[in-house]
């Protein structure tokens, strides 16, 4: 038994016992229980087993404790209500938040952030990393740690524009529907109905490959594929909505749909819709990077995390981990958004009282 494994062991066994002493119940269940599971770890995987398990540690710990630091910087900066909110807010949703902000950073400030430029050609193809590259090169000789930085803006930014194109669309009509019912609520929703059938990636790879692949078309074709999802859930909301003995009042005032729509609908929907364009967006953002890997996404030489790993795939059987850094990019920022939408319904559920 080496050194290493006689301090993690004494630093888990200590760590545990001084929660114990201070009446820490969750963290001492949580200490003892990550001892015991060492202790079965390092008989079946050896020491290579808990130093993976220091790893995972020590990762989590820097990230709650970026979270920390993060939600009491917004606490401070942050005026009114809006800092009051921080201050109750879980982990979870400051390290969103902070991933979040951290991706509109990169993205915004791409061309001062990335050392070259995302079509640049700086070197051999697959060169290993370097002080110039800190991820090395990919297979035209381009760096790949600019790359994936243009990446947050192409990616990211291309999602972001769907999403709000499709839900502007899903969100105006729903509410429409919801207001003036008869012939024409049946109608959309029959229509949205046609569409949800068929599979969003199938009916994306079909409608691209008839009118082509430039970034106004992939736009409007995510635009056309996500807005009956945000109409079925705005037309559920506002639906609720619309049964209020204050809607009727307005109606008996003379109010017109848009009205009705602006001043009594919108304000009383506005929680769940801002949950479902998180969601809303995770999902066109996943799409974008699977059209991307499949060559019908944000074409070259434009940086996209999903056609950079397709394109740096090979390096995976040699051991390189770099084709899974986009990989990774697309997960955390998935991770992040839903941790933030959670905490967005978690708030107007009433919950928290």
């Amino acid at each position: 038994m080496n050194v290493f494994v006689i301090v993690y062991y004494a630093m888990l066994i200590g760590a545990s016992c001084l929660a114990a002493y201070m009446r820490k119940r969750g963290a001492f269940l949580m200490l003892f229980s990550l001892t015991l599971a060492s202790f079965i770890m390092g008989i079946i995987g050896g020491e290579s087993a808990l130093r993976t398990v220091t790893v995972i540690a020590v990762i989590l710990a820097m990230s709650g404790g970026t979270a920390y630091a993060f939600r009491e910087f917004l606490v401070i900066v942050l005026p009114g209500k809006s800092s009051e909110a921080m201050r109750t807010a879980p982990l979870t949703a400051s390290f969103g938040l902070f991933v979040i902000g951290t991706y509109a950073i990169a993205g915004i400030f791409a061309p001062i952030i990335a050392p070259y430029g995302q079509a640049e050609i700086i070197g051999p193809a697959f060169a290993p990393t370097g002080e110039a590259m800190l991820l090395g090169t990919d297979q035209l000789g381009r760096d790949m740690f600019s790359r994936i930085i243009y990446g947050a803006r192409n990616s990211v930014g291309l999602a972001l524009l769907a999403t709000v194109l499709a839900f502007v669309m899903g969100a105006i009509v729903g509410l429409a529907a919801a207001v003036k019912g008869g012939w024409f609520d049946q109608f959309m929703g029959r229509t949205v109905d046609v569409v949800m059938a068929v599979p969003s990636l199938i009916f994306a790879l079909l409608l691209l490959s008839i009118f082509g692949t430039e970034l106004h078309v992939l736009v409007i074709v995510i635009a056309v594929i996500y807005s009956p999802r945000v109409f079925r859930l705005t037309r559920a909301v506002a639906g609720n909505v619309m049964v209020m003995d204050y809607v009727e009042a307005a109606r008996l005032r003379g109010e017109g749909m848009w009205y009705l729509i602006r001043r009594e609908v919108l304000p009383n929907s506005t929680a769940p819709l801002i949950a479902e364009f998180g969601l809303e967006f995770c999902f066109v953002f996943l799409l974008v990077a699977g059209l991307s890997f499949l060559g019908l996404g944000i074409q070259p030489p434009a940086a996209d995390w999903g056609s950079m790993v397709r394109e740096n795939a090979t390096l995976v059987s040699f051991g390189e981990i770099t084709p899974l850094i986009p990989a990774a990019a697309i997960a955390l920022l998935t991770v992040a958004v839903n941790l933030v939408v959670d905490w967005i319904l978690f708030r107007s559920s009433g919950l928290k009282e």
